[in-house]
């Protein structure tokens, strides 16, 4: 039990909250010695002399002296508790439990070292912001399992609470604080330290008892000057840089005031009141998708203009860093080490996978074959995580805003998802999905094996260029390799001296399968993603012209890409659809036409599946793929006429493609996501049986680090 709790408040003109807030402290019940020191920086309207009035101990400092993360540690080294609570000027605790509620959980045994609550709307508080702190807030009291109190370890998948740390409402145990300390830094010095304290074997706690009425109503121009320094502040610290695409923006602001609305109108709000409300609302969230994504982009402003939209004034230095600074360490540096591995790392039930995925967005086949993956190693028993790599903030919202794609336009794993790396608490086993991501698996630690799901050759999306040469020297960095073809397995060990494993792609056979209908026999559906290059989109639409043009009346319809084509020939654009309604398109056609000009994709077998006959081009992936003992696709050679040639002898030929189409579908049998996921789980474990084999063989040095072939 703690004895001695010293609260901390640091305070600059914090007349208006002061009086009540301490008030508040020294009503609290508690069984111990409770302590309160102010930390004031210059403070105008007599805050000093407020703070001394209630027996609270004053230390005060220059105006320059002031630091989030400096301060703190000062008044820390000053203050006798075993438990340090820091308030802000403006947090004033709601009830008298609300102390020993938050340093109840801190216990150096059980090696919980810091706590935060909630932050409360004041009753003046604007719908905005106080719509804003409850939904946030109440997101982290619906992620608890019971009771009212949350232990993690480290950022666990899925909670909301995971990244966050605030010293708006926080207490630290000194041993922790003692062994970790505040950075100096400008600002978001709590996050950091809650990440540095958990990465040092310490818990965090979440109380959602102990919450605290926070004001954070301002005059417009003062809350978007805000928002610009706490951005940069970001920017700066964690390297957060907030979205600005015009699209994405638009979509967050309408949610926003949609959100702030329906709020308003729940409390009672109507007429012009609410009308007046929803501007505001409007002005805000608009206001603060500019002033943020300005505060991200500090370092890029011109001349003084930073300092004149900083509350603080302060000048900003340019660390905007160079584009694709991430492939640096490879380079120019070493690996983090492996894990040491033990003897029962290939055979343990339950593994920990994390996955390191490019940004993403709706339709992408290549995601959702890892998230089917990740899904199905789910259902076996095996947890995972989803980091995303997307330096550029390609993802809107972060985090949460890669969840909630994930679950809408994908699959609602379990899995939390995370973007970038700033919480990362090591895995049993990491696999990147992509060239960019291999190079930061490079430098992540805390991984018995660090493995590499390769697609496709991704070399051959880019002409020559540097991106071409990052993409092949990933192939050489020693990671534990699982190929989705043999073609591409080959590939990799031949050309790159690589190991790989190889999966079989699957097929959701629950959706994809025949149905008891009359097919279409004039309907030819194509995959038609011209955004792709490696696609041949311009190859398969002169085909498709040119079978237009022979057999006129056929149907032809598109699909794939979000934008329609402009054709000189007939055709409908079905756009990107969901698995369920390409069933149903494939079941309603004549022929299915697939171009890949690098690996196979999953389209064929869906197809085949459906019992829809397919054409493809004599690409040596999909030889390789589709090599069975019947014909069980159309191949044709890599030009629009062989195409052409292909899909008309399929309308012509009723039998033709009964037989094709029958073949393709007893093809696909059995070649079930479960069958791939069960796959890549054996290849995982037999490298991780194989490092402790290794060690064994006193080979510890090359198995304790991923191996560098760089030339």
């Amino acid at each position: 039990m703690i004895a001695t709790v010293s609260v901390v408040v640091p305070v600059k003109d914090g007349a208006r909250y002061l009086d009540e807030l301490l008030e508040a402290v020294a009503n609290q019940r508690i069984d111990a010695k409770v302590e309160v020191l102010v930390v004031d920086s210059g403070s105008r309207d007599g805050s000093a002399a407020i703070a001394r009035s209630h027996g609270a101990r004053v230390i005060e400092i220059a105006p320059a002296e002031f630091g989030h993360g400096r301060t703190r540690n000062l008044a820390a080294e000053r203050s006798a508790g075993e438990a340090v609570v820091f308030l802000t000027q403006d947090a004033t605790p709601a009830g008298d439990d609300w102390l020993a509620s938050l340093v109840a959980p801190l216990d150096g045994d059980a090696r919980v070292g810091m706590a935060f609550g909630p932050h409360l709307p004041r009753p003046d508080t604007s719908a905005t912001i106080a719509r804003e702190l409850s939904e946030f807030f109440g997101a982290f009291n619906d992620s608890l399992t019971g009771g009212e109190l949350r232990l993690d370890d480290h950022p666990q998948p899925g909670d909301p609470a995971a990244g966050f740390f605030s010293n708006v409402n926080s207490a630290v145990l000194r041993s922790c604080w003692e062994q970790v300390r505040f950075r100096d830094v400008a600002y978001a010095e709590d996050q950091a330290f809650a990440r540095d304290a958990m990465a040092a074997g310490w818990r965090k706690a979440y109380v959602p008892r102990a919450g605290v009425l926070h004001a954070h109503d301002y005059p417009f121009a003062q809350f978007m000057r805000r928002y610009f320094d706490e951005y940069r502040g970001l920017a700066e610290t964690v390297g957060h840089v907030e979205p600005a695409h015009p699209k994405a923006v638009a979509r967050h602001v309408a949610s926003g005031v949609r959100g702030d609305v329906a709020y308003m109108r729940g409390r009672g709000l109507a007429g012009q009141r609410l009308a007046g409300s929803a501007g505001r609302s409007l002005r805000h969230h608009a206001g603060r998708a500019v002033f943020s994504a300005l505060g991200s982009r500090a370092g890029r402003l011109p001349g003084g203009l930073g300092r004149w939209l900083s509350l603080e004034a302060r000048e900003t230095a340019s660390n905007v860093p160079l584009p694709y600074e991430y492939v640096r360490p490879f380079f120019t540096g070493s690996p983090a080490p492996l894990a040491a591995p033990s003897p029962h790392d290939g055979s343990r039930e339950r593994l920990h996978i994390a996955w390191l995925i490019p940004p993403f967005r709706r339709g992408s086949g290549g995601h959702m074959t890892i998230f089917t993956i990740a899904d199905e190693l789910e259902r076996r028993g095996h947890s995972c995580s989803i980091w995303v790599h997307d330096p550029t903030r390609i993802i809107h919202g972060g985090g949460s805003g890669a969840q909630r794609e994930l679950h809408e336009g994908f699959t609602p794993l379990r899995a939390g998802v995370f973007s970038g790396f700033e919480d990362w608490q090591g895995a049993d086993v990491a696999i990147a999905t992509g060239w960019q991501t291999a190079y930061p698996l490079w430098t992540l630690a805390g991984c018995k094996l660090k493995a590499y799901l390769v697609q496709d050759f991704e070399p051959d999306f880019y002409a020559a260029s540097a991106e071409r040469l990052w993409a092949e020297e990933t192939y050489r960095m020693g990671y534990a390799c699982v190929a989705a073809s043999a073609w591409l397995a080959e590939l990799l060990t031949e050309r790159y001296g690589a190991r790989a494993d190889v999966f079989e792609l699957g097929v959701d056979l629950d959706t994809y399968r025949p149905v008891d209908a009359p097919r279409d026999d004039r309907t030819i559906v194509y995959y038609a993603r011209r955004s792709t290059p490696r696609r041949a989109t311009e190859m398969g639409l002169l085909a498709l012209d040119e079978v237009v043009r022979r057999r006129p009346g056929t149907r032809v319809v598109l699909f794939g890409d979000t934008r329609a084509p402009e054709l000189c020939f007939p055709h409908e654009f079905a756009g990107v659809l969901d698995a369920p309604a390409l069933a149903r398109l494939y079941n309603e056609a004549t022929a299915g036409l697939v171009i890949s000009l690098t690996n196979y994709s999953r389209m064929p077998k869906e197809m085949m599946a459906c019992g829809l006959p397919v054409v493809d081009v004599r690409h040596p992936s999909v030889v390789s793929a589709f090599a069975a003992d019947e014909q069980v696709i159309e191949l044709a050679d890599m030009d629009f006429v062989s195409i052409a040639d292909r899909l008309v002898s399929l309308l012509d030929d009723s039998e033709r493609r009964s037989r094709v189409g029958d073949a393709g579908r007893r093809f696909v049998e059995g070649m079930t996501w479960t069958a791939a996921a069960g796959q890549i789980e054996d290849a995982v474990r037999r490298r991780l049986a194989e490092r402790w084999s290794e060690a064994l063989d006193g080979d510890q040095s090359r198995s304790a680090s991923v191996p560098s072939a760089r030339r």
